[in-house]
């Protein structure tokens, strides 16, 4: 299974335009591509860049007297970026290739709710956020640039993964959970419905790999490996570790942090191995030659 990050599909200080989206696509597809041909595979995306331009542009739109909620717009986003996997897909292989929109339970009392941390959107000046936000936006420092933050309640269940292992065994390639999946929560007479939030996609990937057995988990971003002591003279890279290993480390809540504690997750749940990297490194990360391998 693989898991590719919304900003290695639109990077930093890049305008959200579909065509540069879709180069992008296209580019990540053609290493993908390498390792379809003779494995099963399940690739789920992130879309924190995507959601954000979305929201700001229901949250300006004259016309609406509400924004969009993130329910919504995490729909829209795994349409749209599940479109364009599909059709780059399909392109590079043979083998049928199928979206799926994909929803995934969550708490709704998960006290996530009350301490905003998913970055979504594009980076701001403090005053430009403030104004954009006008008082409603959660801000957040990301490096040099201010960003919106929504709530990211834990991934519980994948609704639809039943569906999801079937069309996988029928040797079909599917891209779901896109965002973590949906998110919906259940009332007290079990009826769902969807919260304003955005689930780490990488969290959400640890579950639907461990969920759906899979051999290996790959998280692909847009650095080439793990590093220890990130920034600082004493830098230097992982390239093989254990989770004991990983856990005693530090790493940036809004970046590195969730994929190392996703490939935690998945190792711990199911023995199996786990890799982080660059898209371009999709074939070595598999056979260990590239990126960081996290082992148990």
């Amino acid at each position: 299974m693989a898991a590719l990050g919304g900003n290695a599909l639109l990077q930093r200080g890049e305008k959200p335009a579909a065509e540069i989206q879709q180069h992008h696509v296209v580019e990540a597809v053609t290493q993908l591509a390498k390792i379809c041909e003779d494995n099963d595979i399940i690739l789920t995306h992130g879309n924190g860049p995507q959601v954000g331009m979305l929201a700001l542009e229901s949250a300006n739109d004259p016309l609406l007297e509400h924004a969009f909620p993130f329910d919504a717009l995490g729909a829209q986003t795994q349409g749209m970026i599940g479109y364009w996997l599909v059709e780059a897909l399909s392109n590079a292989v043979n083998r049928r290739v199928v979206a799926l929109v994909t929803r995934t339970i969550v708490d709704s009392n998960d006290p996530a709710f009350a301490a905003p941390t998913k970055f979504v959107g594009r980076g701001y000046s403090k005053d430009d956020a403030v104004r954009l936000g006008a008082g409603k936006w959660s801000l957040r420092l990301d490096g040099a640039l201010w960003r919106r933050v929504v709530a990211s309640p834990e991934p519980v269940e994948i609704l639809e993964m039943a569906t999801i292992e079937g069309l996988v065994r029928s040797g079909t390639i599917v891209v779901c959970a896109g965002g973590g999946g949906i998110p919906v929560a259940r009332d007290k007479q079990g009826q769902l419905s969807g919260v304003e939030a955005v689930i780490d996609k990488d969290l959400g990937a640890a579950l639907l790999a461990r969920d759906v057995k899979a051999d290996a988990l790959l998280i692909l971003t847009d650095v080439p490996c793990v590093y220890a002591d990130y920034g600082l003279v004493t830098q230097r890279p992982l390239h093989q570790a254990t989770v004991t290993e990983l856990r005693v480390m530090d790493f940036a809540a809004g970046s590195m942090g969730p994929k190392v504690e996703a490939v935690c997750r998945f190792v711990n749940a199911t023995g199996k191995r786990a890799a982080i990297g660059t898209f371009e490194d999709a074939p070595g990360l598999l056979d260990g030659s590239a990126g960081t391998t996290i082992l148990p």
